[in-house]
């Protein structure tokens, strides 16, 4: 049985700081405190947006392009997505209805629970 929740999407990459972290480390620890159900780092091998350079995996570099992925409810997640808009060096945000065919544990905005 498969059940409807949303993802939420968050593009950055390595080099950036809201002030002295990591956006990244800023996010995580932002879903955690919000209780929402879970959050993947994704690191890109190559990636680029209109207007700058590319940024790929090389030795000794840290500016590899990431995509932070979050599942919840659709509602926490857009809430969560305007709770962003004081971090900076954010490329891109989006949210999508996903379907969850199995998790091992509940998730958020599940219908039923």
């Amino acid at each position: 049985m498969s059940r409807q929740i949303s993802l939420l999407r968050v593009y950055t990459d390595e080099a950036a700081y809201y002030g002295d972290r990591r956006v990244s480390d800023e996010i995580i620890d932002r879903v955690r405190d919000a209780g929402l159900a879970g959050i993947t780092v994704l690191q890109a091998s190559a990636g680029f947006r209109r207007g700058s350079r590319a940024h790929a995996r090389r030795v000794l570099e840290d500016e590899q392009s990431l995509v932070i992925e979050i599942v919840d409810g659709e509602t926490a997640l857009t809430a969560f997505a305007a709770a962003l808009m004081d971090v900076p060096h954010i490329g891109l945000i989006t949210l999508e209805a996903v379907r969850v065919l199995h998790s091992a544990v509940s998730l958020a905005g599940e219908s039923g629970s």
